[in-house]
């Protein structure tokens, strides 16, 4: 496998499996696209905004970090543990699956949709422990071009979830109305979270 290939598919797992959790913000993009109003717009905010977020944390955190080894002892110790929290839960969400419900309603106007949006995405505390925190922090584990690919990958993973959400909502709804789709979504996200924890273990105990 590519050396770059590996950590951009690194990325874009941790990005999607931490994406993919029903909240606030992926039932506000679902609402929308059912409404078909301004679908794009919305999810290229969204999209860009957990861009942002990553490279700030790539860029600045994983820089930090990268350069004391007690520092990336202490996040990848911690990232294995937080990812294994993050299995837990999914795993109790696909035990007690919930439908996805999408109100037919929302706001009009580009601009109340686009603030909606903003709210959704940065008053949630969750989004800069996923994109800055745990992102940028393991991204310290490589270097140079592949920390870029790291951070592409996990980048890709908020384009490709946001803008598919979106514009395959009117196909989704149907799917993720039944308890049971969500059931495999998150048992598949408990599988990768814990597959993703184990396989940072694996790497510090061996390093």
């Amino acid at each position: 496998m590519s050396p770059f290939l590996a950590p951009a598919l690194a990325g874009l797992l941790l990005g999607g499996s931490l994406i993919m959790a029903i909240g606030a913000q992926n039932a506000f993009i679902l609402r929308q696209g059912l409404l078909r109003q301004h679908v794009f717009i919305l999810c290229l905010i969204c999209a860009l905004s957990d861009a942002a977020l990553i490279g700030l944390g790539v860029a600045g955190l994983g820089a930090l970090i990268a350069s004391s080894e007690v520092l990336i002892a202490m996040v990848t110790l911690g990232g294995a543990a937080f990812l294994a929290v993050y299995a837990v839960m999914a795993l109790r969400r696909a035990l007690r699956p919930s439908g996805l419900e999408a109100a037919k309603t929302g706001p009009g106007s580009l601009k109340a949709a686009v603030l909606m949006c903003l709210a959704f995405t940065f008053l949630n505390p969750h989004v800069y422990l996923d994109t800055v925190l745990l992102v940028g922090g393991l991204s310290a584990r490589y270097e140079g071009t592949a920390r870029l690919a790291f951070a592409v990958g996990a980048m890709s993973a908020s384009f490709l979830w946001f803008f598919g959400l979106g514009y395959g909502a009117r196909v989704l709804e149907p799917l993720f109305k039944k308890p049971s789709a969500w059931r495999v979504l998150d048992g598949l996200i408990a599988l990768v979270m814990a597959a993703l924890s184990a396989s940072l273990l694996t790497r510090f105990f061996t390093s």
